[in-house]
């Protein structure tokens, strides 16, 4: 045994105790407070301590006192306690939240009799509005209401390291220092207020060496658990912003995250209202022109607060044309869209018009930037005569092609009139007959919410006539 909760291995290689790596982690990374001891035929003895405002490594004259300091410093008033074996480094028993000091010492006593080492720490709120994740090399992945340990379940979010950089300083005015982590793998969490050792929005929870990753490009998708907790669209959003394409000014206000700006000034003093549910609920809920009140907007097509995430306000932007793109089945790149703002194409109540071969080549190369980042991908846009910006933006290809909108065969077809509407599509798709198929009957776009709505209930659709108005890119 080395000195200092260092042992040794045979061939002479050293590595730390738990709580030892803890402590190493404090010298250059705020932790959360700690008091660390080590079991001993009396008890438990204080071995590590890092608590704000105390020397590193001060020695309290009795575990009492030191349980007192960091009681008086929990930002939230408990604190939770790990155990653990000399030679292994895997927690044997945690308890969370105890809220009184004689609860703390009780368990103390009881672990350093079994011959656990333990680590008493403030109880860090996780659920905060911030986020909790993992950098390794080059890759970030992060979810909100869970401890680093959440990347290892569904849910999380993954960016490459510098789009996480920059999104966290948009979202929550700052970040990691993820250039710390060169070459290793770090835990962290991102918390809205100051917390920890050093009084940071910013903690850390193990660093560890770590052999670089050989990828090609990190999977940047959604829907993900950060994403609801900001809203589909605003993600959507935000991940074009990172990826270097046109979005307009943009803020979003938000149900847990407080509010937040980004994009680019369009030349245009209109603001458009758009709400953002947790996921992708095509042509349903608010997008109009004009400041509308957030609040009453939120409380009255969402009083439960479980469906829309946020309100964002954004620049309206100079529409000479409008319209959305996707990747098709057949690997075709569909454009269409329509004169103006594209709200009558959308809600599938217009077929889409005649787009011009220069309009048609910068949508595509607009397509093409954000694949090569992010892989198949499905956008709404609008050209303001120079510039093509992204309204929308979603992971992932169509499965519709050609007049085909979702693909299968079914023993009897019924028809609806796309001029009935969204709402009425949608009660109807709700009680559908499982062995039955639809047939559109209008002119409607592939890229409509029209065929957004029955591409996620994934009925069988074909539109009645095929449109003669699709710009469909090999």
């Amino acid at each position: 045994m080395a000195p200092n909760g260092k042992p040794t291995h045979p061939g002479g290689a050293l590595s730390f105790r738990k709580d030892a790596t803890l402590d190493r982690l404090a010298d250059h990374f705020n932790v959360a407070q700690f008091v660390s001891f080590a079991p001993s035929p009396s008890g438990p003895v204080l071995a590590y301590c890092r608590l704000a405002g105390v020397e590193p490594n001060h020695r309290f004259s009795d575990i009492g006192k030191a349980i007192d300091a960091l009681f008086e410093r929990c930002a939230y008033g408990t604190v939770n306690i790990r155990s653990f074996k000399q030679t292994a480094t895997q927690s044997r028993e945690f308890l969370y939240a105890l809220k009184t000091r004689d609860e703390v010492l009780s368990a103390l006593e009881r672990l350093a009799l079994q011959g656990d080492f333990t680590i008493a720490n403030e109880t860090i709120d996780v659920s905060d509005g911030g986020v909790s994740g993992v950098i390794l090399d080059q890759v970030v992945e992060f979810k909100p209401d869970a401890t680093p340990r959440g990347v290892e379940k569904a849910g999380f979010a993954s960016l490459p390291a510098s789009w996480a950089q920059r999104a966290f300083e948009i979202v929550y005015g700052f970040a990691p220092a993820f250039s710390d982590a060169k070459g290793a793998r770090l835990e962290f969490s991102l918390h809205p207020s100051p917390c920890g050792y050093k009084r940071s929005h910013v903690l850390y929870w193990e660093f560890d060496e770590h052999e670089p990753l050989r990828l090609n490009r990190v999977e940047a998708s959604w829907p993900n658990d950060f994403s609801r907790m900001m809203g589909d669209k605003a993600y959507g959003l935000l991940v074009a912003h990172l990826a270097g394409v046109a979005v307009p000014k943009t803020t979003v206000i938000g149900r847990r995250l407080p509010p937040f700006t980004f994009g680019d000034e369009t030349g245009s003093s209109e603001w458009w209202t758009r709400t953002c549910p947790n996921e992708q609920v095509p042509g349903k809920f608010t997008t109009t022109r004009g400041w509308v009140d957030p609040f009453k907007l939120l409380a009255s097509e969402d009083p439960s607060g479980t469906a829309i995430a946020s309100i964002i306000c954004q620049r309206g932007v100079p529409a000479t044309h409008s319209g959305a793109a996707i990747e098709g089945a057949d690997g075709r790149l569909y454009i269409e869209g329509t004169q103006g703002t594209g709200e009558a194409f959308m809600q599938g109540t217009v077929g889409p018009g005649l787009l011009s071969e220069n309009l048609v080549e910068k949508v595509t190369a607009l397509h093409d930037k954000l694949a090569t980042t992010l892989g198949s991908v499905r956008f709404e846009w609008v050209y303001d005569g120079n510039a093509v910006w992204v309204v929308q933006l979603h992971r992932g290809r169509s499965a519709s092609a050609g007049h085909v909108v979702v693909p299968g065969e079914r023993s009897k077809w019924i028809s609806f009139r796309v001029e009935d509407g969204l709402e009425a599509l949608r009660t109807m798709l709700e009680s559908f007959p499982a062995n039955a198929g639809l047939i559109l009957d209008g002119e409607v776009g592939l890229t409509s919410h029209v065929a957004d709505v029955i591409r996620k209930s994934g009925v069988p659709a074909r539109i009645c006539v095929p449109k003669q108005r699709v710009n469909a890119v090999p």
